[in-house]
């Protein structure tokens, strides 16, 4: 069963600038540790800098107003294949739990100027 769906779009530019403007105050606030040192470590680290920022985006939009979200209770991680996928902590680890959402699928996408992201929430019945 589908709980929500949620998808956000980003230009690349505008976090690049906020990122470049805020250092570390911006990114420790919206980003874990981990999802900064991945991005970091890519030859072009705004693209997917952008591209977890619309999934964080885009999960917001899949729960709904039912639970106050912290950017950091939601991390963009990968799989060794690549394959991103979502890690909830804080309240909306709870929040999932209460609401029997078992798993959230994840597709990011990006080019040149434009990140999209797009969070499917899948619920038990």
């Amino acid at each position: 069963m589908i709980y929500g769906i949620g998808i956000d779009i980003i230009k690349i530019e505008r976090l690049k600038t906020v990122a470049e403007k805020w250092g570390e105050k911006f990114l420790l606030r919206v980003f874990t540790k981990n999802e900064i040192a991945y991005c970091y470590a890519k030859k072009e680290p705004y693209l997917s800098l952008s591209v977890r920022f619309a999934a964080k985006e885009a999960m917001i939009k899949a729960i709904g107003s039912g639970v106050p979200v912290a950017f950091k209770d939601i991390e963009v991680m990968n799989y060794d294949s690549g394959r991103p996928f979502i890690k909830v902590s804080g309240l909306l680890e709870a929040f999932f739990e209460k609401k029997l959402i078992r798993c959230a699928h994840l597709s990011l996408s990006h080019e040149k100027e434009y990140g999209v992201a797009c969070v499917i929430l899948e619920g038990s019945l």
